[in-house]
């Protein structure tokens, strides 16, 4: 009788060791599924009052100013962006003393696909003089072309004004532009030096 107590008492302390051994290898693996879950897309790099120049064998061809500029590089798709507004001049090596300039109230470049959008009062002002007023504009740098769908105001250099009801395309630096369903004012001088 006493050697089958002593029997009982190893098998359930064998029991109880084994029930615990497999109780923190299922706790184990429960933690590394749940932190495979974890979310990636957190910035790795915070600019504060950021003022970020530009150079191309020493001539400078942007200048941009921001509160705050976060860079997301831990994901697939690395991207920045600029939460509180951007203002960014940009300078041609044929006017370099007269930049343009863009404002909005958000920004954002995708890093690899070389895409950039800024949205929220949309602000941008060639360096000829002409001024452009939107909603959110969107800059495919392959393929050097802006486009919005937005409501596009422009005012030239005359003062004339022009609306494009639903959108723009243009080449990025805006030597060219196509609006879509637009209206305007011109002045009579204006529209017999066109015909000519």
């Amino acid at each position: 009788m006493l050697m089958i107590k002593n029997i009982s008492y190893k098998y359930i302390a064998y029991l109880f060791s084994c029930a615990i051994f497999f109780i923190l290898t299922s706790c184990e693996e429960d933690l590394t599924k749940a932190g495979g879950k974890q979310s990636k897309n957190f910035p790795s790099q915070i600019i504060n009052n950021a003022n970020i120049i530009q150079r191309d064998s020493g001539f400078v061809t942007l200048r941009a100013k921001a509160p705050i500029i976060e860079k997301y590089e831990l994901i697939d798709s690395p991207y920045t962006v600029a939460r509180k507004g951007i203002d960014i001049q940009f300078f041609d090596k044929k006017k370099p003393k007269v930049p343009g300039t863009i404002k909005a109230k958000y920004a954002k470049f995708f890093d690899y696909k070389q895409f950039y959008e800024a949205r929220g009062n949309v602000r941008i002002t060639t360096n000829e003089g002409q001024k452009f007023a939107m909603q959110s504009v969107f800059w495919d740098q392959r393929k050097k072309q802006i486009y919005t769908h937005d409501t596009v105001y422009v005012t030239l250099e005359d003062g004339s004004t022009l609306i494009s009801n639903h959108g723009m395309r243009a080449k990025d630096d805006f030597s060219e532009y196509v609006f879509l369903q637009n209206s305007g004012d011109f002045t009579t001088t204006k529209l017999s030096e066109s015909k000519k």
